[in-house]
C-alpha cells in the first residue's frame, strides 16, 4: 500500500477528503503524515479527528529552506512515505524536497491551469467574468502551478454566483476528483513497477 504524506498550510478540507477516502478504502492508501508549515493550521484538529500524525516545521525556526525542507525529508523517511500531495499548502517546494521526490509530488489547484496560476485562482476568474473555471491536479516542478496536468474538471460560473458559491462548487469538484486522481496514479505507479 503507497504511503502518502499530505502538505497543507490552511483548513484542510482536500485533506479531509483525501483522509476520508483512504479511511473508507476508497483510496487504496495509507496517509502517513499531515505536514503543515503554519503551527495554529485547522488541518492539524483534522488530521487528529482521522488519527493521523502530524509534523508541524515553520520555516522561520530553519537556517536555510534547504534546512526546512532536509527535515521534512527526514520526517517522511522515518514513516517510508513514496508520495506527496499538496493540499493548500501555500508554499513553493524548493529544489531540496524536489530532487527527493522527483515526479511524486502532486498539487491541486483551484483553476483551469494555466488559467489563474498562483494566489487567490477563485477571485481571479470571478473578476475575470469567465463562464467556465474549474480544477487541476499536475505534478509540482520548480515553477508556480506550471508542472505536467494529469487531471482537470470545469466547473460553470453562473450569473448569480458569488466568490464563495463558486469557492463551493469548486471545492465539491476537488474533494472528489482529488482521491480520484491520486488512486489513479498509484495504479499506474503500481502497473510500471509490477
Amino acid at each position: 500500500m503507497a504511503k502518502v504524506a499530505i502538505f497543507a498550510s490552511g483548513s484542510g478540507t482536500n485533506a479531509e477528503a483525501i483522509m476520508r477516502a483512504a479511511q473508507s478504502n476508497v483510496l487504496d492508501a495509507e496517509v502517513a503524515l499531515i505536514v503543515t508549515d503554519k503551527p495554529k493550521a485547522k488541518v492539524i484538529e483534522r488530521a487528529h479527528a482521522f488519527d493521523v500524525p502530524c509534523f508541524i516545521a515553520d520555516p522561520k525556526t530553519y537556517e536555510t529552506k534547504a534546512c526546512f525542507e532536509q527535515a521534512i525529508i527526514d520526517e517522511l523517511g522515518k514513516r517510508e512515505v513514496t508520495f506527496v500531495v499538496l493540499a493548500g499548502y501555500m508554499r513553493l517546494v524548493g529544489p531540496t524536497l524536489l530532487s527527493a521526490y522527483e515526479g511524486r509530488i502532486v498539487n491541486i489547484h483551484p483553476s483551469l491551469l494555466p488559467s489563474f496560476p498562483g494566489l487567490d485562482a477563485i477571485g481571479q476568474a470571478f473578476k475575470a467574468k469567465v463562464k467556465v473555471t474549474g480544477v487541476t491536479i499536475h505534478y509540482v516542478d520548480a515553477g508556480m502551478d506550471t508542472g505536467e496536468i494529469i487531471a482537470q474538471e470545469p466547473v460553470r460560473i453562473n450569473e448569480d454566483d458569488t466568490v464563495d458559491s463558486l469557492q463551493k462548487k469548486v471545492q465539491e469538484v476537488e474533494h472528489k476528483l482529488y482521491p480520484e486522481t491520486i488512486q489513479t496514479i498509484i495504479d499506474r505507479t503500481k502497473e510500471v513497477s509490477n
